[in-house]
């Protein structure tokens, strides 16, 4: 399914050649577009390993859906399963992380959700982390600037062209990595991708945080487990049902690292009539963000009224964006399949185990499959487009199945895709390979090498 399809209105590919006589910002080995938790991770790695490395981001910060979304939340680190005690399983570039925030203050201790455990974040916090870490690697980092279109000569990527309120420059680059979560700079290239399950994709949502709360008196009545109880989600149902803008009933709220504020993932966001909505397009993003600050409202009066302990509380903010789930998917040199999730398979060029559950937010109500004391391997090949050459991509816009991108999507596996991405460029240039050439099985030997376990 291509965009041109959906979309009408928008041209997307945007292809210069490289006599374009646009004026040249800097020429360098890699160009990474983004800087979320894969953007942060392939460029701090790269830069590490003696590449030249530009990153460039459209906002004034670092984290993506983590805190420009406000996502919140390290997902993917810990088991599934009856344990007493958070078991780690995922390391490397999301621990590296991880501790980077813990030093700072920035993330909580795991903390129960349903099976598992996830750590809440500052996202300011976060910010910072990934500053220090991009500049001591000595990347070069352009915040406030946009992909705009991608240098090529037939098939292969030369480099980008990025907008600002500058103007209009390029980057010379010897490979790209996509780190935009959206696929943006395979898209415009022409690169084959795909909407979820034929067009059907994960609904957004929009994060918020609230301040004011007894936590003691909250944690009494809501329980360890950051998944709603009962008696929550049936209050929830009940007030819905008299008219209430309240969809989701299942709703999971964590503790931050603020003295007396939660963090919040309540809110489903749809069109009026119910459409799904496509944020690659602006409409639906706007849409999306307007009816999300309502139901924030709605969601913040509901737990006021009918939790104990949050009868003082307030919304201290939203995300900057509504929180982003799923828009394309690559379509790879191999995909990473539903049933390689829920057969927890183990690959020997896999470059990231995931532990996380298949969390399906599409249509009514979310699903939720649990991988019981497991965790499956996800290829090298999902990171690599079927087509084009000198560009990889990194984080969620990998090449998956629709219902093993609810799991794969999560942000400590982004971080290890940014990681496993960087490895691959530096053995492509040192050796003068495509990405499709590179062995998986010795990107993976490189991450084991600087900590990861797979």
């Amino acid at each position: 399914m291509n965009v041109q399809a959906s979309f009408p209105r928008w041209r997307e590919r945007s292809v210069y050649g490289p006599d374009n006589g646009l004026p040249v910002l800097c020429d360098v080995d890699v160009v990474v577009v983004g800087a979320g938790a894969a953007g942060v991770a392939a460029a701090t790695v790269c830069a590490e390993q003696g590449l030249s490395v530009v990153v460039v981001e459209q906002y004034g910060f670092a984290g993506g859906a983590a805190v420009a979304g406000m996502s919140g939340t390290i997902c993917g680190m810990y088991l599934a399963g009856d344990h007493a005690e958070p078991q780690q399983v995922v390391f490397g570039f999301a621990e590296r992380f991880r501790a980077a925030l813990h030093d700072r203050g920035g993330i909580t201790a795991p903390q129960r959700y349903g099976r598992t455990w996830a750590g809440a974040h500052d996202p300011l916090v976060w910010r910072e982390a990934a500053d220090d870490l991009l500049l001591t690697a000595g990347v070069r980092v352009i915040y406030h600037a946009s992909l705009s279109g991608v240098i090529m000569a037939g098939d292969e990527y030369l480099g980008v062209v990025i907008d600002a309120k500058a103007g209009r420059t390029s980057i010379r680059a010897r490979r790209i990595i996509d780190a935009s979560g959206d696929a943006g700079a395979v898209a415009r290239g022409g690169g084959a991708y795909r909407y979820g399950d034929g067009g059907r994709i994960q609904n957004p949502t929009m994060f918020f945080r609230m301040g004011g709360v007894d936590i003691d008196a909250f944690r009494e009545s809501y329980g360890a487990d950051t998944i709603s109880p009962p008696h929550v989600s049936e209050a929830l149902v009940d007030e819905r049902t008299g008219g209430a803008d309240l969809p989701r009933e299942k709703i999971w709220i964590f503790a931050t690292t603020r003295p007396g504020e939660l963090m919040v993932n309540a809110t489903r966001l749809s069109a009026e009539d119910g459409r799904m909505l496509n944020v690659v397009d602006p409409e639906d993003f706007t849409i999306a963000e307007i009816r999300g600050r309502r139901q924030v409202r709605a969601y913040a009066d509901f737990l006021r009224r009918r939790v104990p302990g949050c009868s003082d509380a307030y919304v201290v903010d939203t995300g900057v964006e509504a929180g982003i789930r799923q828009t394309r998917s690559i379509e790879a040199v191999e995909m990473l399949t539903n049933e390689d999730v829920v057969g927890c398979r183990k690959r020997d060029d896999g470059i990231a185990r995931s532990p996380w559950p298949i969390e399906l937010h599409d249509g009514a109500r979310p699903k939720l499959h649990w991988l019981e004391n497991d965790w499956y391997d996800v290829p090298y090949p999902a990171l690599v487009p079927e087509r084009g050459e000198g560009i990889i991509v990194a984080g969620r816009c990998l090449g998956a199945e629709h219902e093993a991108l609810a799991s794969a999507r999560v942000t400590a596996q982004c971080f290890e895709y940014g990681n496993a991405a960087a490895h691959a460029t530096v053995q492509a240039l040192r050796d003068d390979r495509r990405y499709r050439d590179v062995p998986g099985e010795a990107v993976r030997a490189a991450m084991v090498a600087s900590g990861s376990r797979i």
